[in-house]
């Protein structure tokens, strides 16, 4: 029983799991945002090529629809 109760006491296998779970939800939660952060600039940029296209006399686009004419 005594060694049983030591063996318990020292197994680390549960504390390194909580660990890498945290890990990984923290690894989550920085893809999540940098692919927001992506899509938010990539979004403006092309915002700003339709604009810069409704400006010229070689075509345009509705950055709406994303349709060019």
């Amino acid at each position: 029983m005594k060694n049983l109760l030591k063996q318990f006491r020292d197994d680390e296998n549960g504390a390194a799991m909580v660990e890498y779970s945290i890990l990984l939800g923290i690894i989550a939660v920085a893809v999540v945002m940098t692919v927001i952060a992506i899509g938010g600039w990539v979004s403006g940029r092309f915002t700003g090529l339709c604009d810069a296209l409704d400006d010229t006399t070689v075509g345009g686009c509705n950055a709406t629809t994303g349709i060019g004419s």
